[in-house]
């Protein structure tokens, strides 16, 4: 019996030294890829507003939490005086790139890769740019090749933001926009409509039958009010909740009043669970709104740009300006965080994004809040001051380093360690020796 025991203690001594070692070798090898260390971490799903340290290994959140120990990690980047957030998510964006199709303004889409990361975007939602006849050139040409995750609404009509326009109701097909977003559920979360210029509510009854068959929600630029098309029925009536008005801080569709009260629809729609969208774009954030809205209280549940040629070289810029925006006009940081992340992850139906929980994607951005005399424009071209301005810093992508701006995350070059570059071989032409 002692024997037995003898050797029972003596494998389990053998046992623990083979775990010490392994222990000790992957702290050698880093138990971490990336350890983001110092910085204010903002998780709304979390509830986390405080300093902390972020672990990421093979491309997933490993842990939040206080002092994790650097010396476990492969990289460690210094995040001391930054702030550290789940990958930026924008709602409403137009990137069906290199078609030659144009929005109603006549301003292209974007290829999403050089337009997102630079801001801490990781996710992208193109907002009807292609129809449910196009859907699949999309796809094919831009979804599927993007290294920022790109997600669609489905315009109800059926080639989108093109040329012809989007006021001819024979196009606006539910059952085709059904059957097209239920064939790429992964991609698709939604409809949309836009820019209709007719009578009736052709594009708003077709496009929320289409979520209805779907069960998808819906997101409206409610484009022209024509004939008996109003704020009122649209919000109080025609929309569902979870659908999304986006370009709420817009003028044309008596968002105000004209006494500068926000309009009781928007409250009313609202109550009912309507969601509501900045959509800043090329001519649809003004001060005159935004600023009398938002003293009244009205906030959005998500900030989004609307991102196309012209909104970019115009007063929108990307969304870290946009949302910078939002806190010149006095909404918390945390808040203007929420609905760039969580909200809004939680609005498109993915709440697997917009949060770092231990095993989501690690998608990150990490956020200088400069302070000093900033200019911000809007969509008419007038300016606000301001004197905080959001700039992205780092901005990974399942772990990967898309965007750096300062080298945060890499070695000075002195300690960087240089691949040799080797001379490309010449080419041997037709007749030539190889020799």
């Amino acid at each position: 019996m002692r024997t037995i025991h003898a050797r029972f203690f003596s494998r389990t001594i053998v046992a623990l030294g083979l775990l010490a070692a392994l222990a000790t070798a992957q702290q050698a090898d880093g138990a971490w890829d990336l350890l983001i260390k110092g910085g204010h971490v903002i998780d709304a799903r979390n509830r986390i507003d405080r300093i902390a340290d972020v672990a990421i290994k093979d491309g997933k959140i490993a842990g939040v939490a206080d002092d994790l120990p650097a010396a476990q990690a492969k990289r460690v980047v210094n995040a001391q005086g930054l702030y550290v957030t789940p990958g930026i998510i924008d709602i409403h964006a137009h990137v069906y790139a290199g078609t030659g199709l144009r929005a109603y303004t006549g301003d292209l889409s974007v290829y999403p890769d050089g337009f997102t990361y630079r801001s801490g975007v990781t996710t992208v939602v193109d907002a009807g740019s292609a129809g449910w006849r196009n859907f699949a050139d999309f796809r094919q040409r831009v979804i599927d090749r993007a290294h920022t995750r790109v997600l669609a609404f489905v315009n109800i009509v059926a080639d989108g933001m093109s040329p012809r326009g989007e006021n001819d109701p024979g196009d606006m097909q539910p059952q085709e926009a059904a059957r097209v977003a239920k064939e790429n559920a992964d991609v698709v979360i939604g409809f949309k409509t836009a820019h209709y210029a007719g009578p009736g509510w052709h594009s708003i009854d077709n496009a929320v039958e289409a979520g209805r068959l779907a069960n998808l929600p819906v997101m409206v630029d409610f484009g022209y009010l024509v004939g008996e098309r109003t704020l009122k029925e649209l919000l109080e009536t025609k929309l569902r909740a979870g659908d999304i008005y986006t370009h709420c801080y817009s003028p044309f569709r008596t968002e105000l009043l004209p006494d500068g009260t926000v309009n009781p629809a928007m409250r009313n729609g609202r109550n009912r669970g309507v969601l509501f969208d900045v959509g800043h774009g090329g001519g649809s954030f003004f001060w005159n709104v935004a600023v009398p809205a938002t003293k009244q209280g009205f906030w959005p549940d998500t900030i989004s740009t609307d991102l196309h040629v012209g909104s970019m070289n115009g007063g929108m810029k990307d969304l870290a300006n946009v949302m910078s925006k939002l806190m010149v006009l006095g909404m918390p940081l945390k808040d203007v965080i929420a609905a760039t992340t969580w909200r809004s992850a939680q609005v498109i139906g993915h709440p697997a994004l917009g949060h770092l929980s231990e095993g989501a994607t690690a998608d990150l951005a990490v956020f200088r809040l400069e302070k000093g005399n900033f200019g911000f424009l809007d969509a008419a071209g007038a300016r606000m001051d301001g004197s905080v301005r959001l700039r992205a810093e780092l901005t990974l992508q399942a772990g990967e380093v898309r965007w750096d701006l300062n080298g945060i995350a890499t070695d000075d070059w002195t300690q960087f360690k240089y691949v040799p570059r080797v001379e490309p071989k010449k080419p041997v032409l037709p007749g030539q020796s190889s020799r």
